[in-house]
């Protein structure tokens, strides 16, 4: 068995994955066979991932605040405390806080090929800030 103490792991999210505050807790990845790995983590108002994929999808259960997420060529969408959201396979996307209110995720993907994640480009303020969906 394996505890990763609570607050033993914060990072800053990097600059190079993330736009605004974004702070990293509790990263984790199973140990093979298993493929699982994760981390909680805080986007400041404002803050959000650069467009990304995952090879076997994603799943977020929101903590805490409220946030937006949106796939590519869909509409954006609400997430708060209490939502859990799956981002299919190989499918560019995106999520952070609103403009206004942080918000909490717990971020769980599995690996395949040694990766759980493929990062792309920021997210222009356009699509960031465009209406949400009704």
């Amino acid at each position: 068995m394996k505890i990763t103490r609570n607050g033993t792991a914060s990072k800053a999210g990097p600059a190079d994955y993330f736009t605004g505050t974004v702070r990293i807790d509790g990263p984790f990845s199973a140990e093979a066979p298993a493929r699982a790995a994760g981390a909680t983590v805080t986007f400041e108002p404002g803050a959000r991932t650069n467009w990304h994929t995952h090879p076997l999808g994603q799943t977020l259960i929101v903590t805490q605040g409220v946030g937006w997420t949106q796939c590519e060529g869909g509409p954006k969408a609400e997430i708060r405390a209490g939502d859990i959201v799956w981002c299919p396979c190989q499918r560019r996307h995106w999520h952070g806080a609103t403009a206004t209110t942080a918000m909490t995720h717990i971020a769980v993907a599995e690996v395949l090929d040694g990766t759980a994640v493929t990062w792309m480009e920021p997210v222009a303020d356009e699509d960031y800030l465009a209406d949400l969906s009704d």
